[in-house]
């Protein structure tokens, strides 16, 4: 895994690629944002203000108001990796988003999303 391509991917470029995958399932952009909202902290002002920046995923974490502490009642297999077993914080951030994006597609219910 090369952290350092990782590290730098733009959260801007990555979130159209959650919402098209959700809505092809026939979820929703608001449904993801709740997600995205419950892990990190961040409200429709400051997640919009990350995607206008171009933030990267290490500063869209470190920035993050409140990452929610239940984040590690996540857990499951993402891209081939146990979310719960990742070592670096930060890549294990970006899995934790991306399981509950899986989720969400899915059609799993919001309220076990959001454990």
């Amino acid at each position: 895994m090369n952290k350092d391509r990782i590290y730098k991917l733009l959260f801007a470029s990555v979130y159209p690629l959650y919402i098209q995958k959700v809505e092809k399932k026939g979820r929703t952009k608001q449904e993801v944002d709740t997600v995205i909202f419950w892990l990190t902290g961040y409200d429709s002002e400051s997640l919009q203000l990350q995607i206008d920046n171009k933030t990267d995923f290490e500063t869209f974490f470190e920035e993050a108001p409140n990452f929610n502490p239940n984040a590690t009642k996540i857990t499951g297999v993402i891209c081939g990796y146990r979310v719960e077993n990742i070592e670096d914080p930060v890549i294990q951030k970006i899995r934790y988003l991306d399981k509950l994006i899986d989720e969400l597609a899915k059609g799993k219910n919001m309220e076990k999303i959001l454990r």
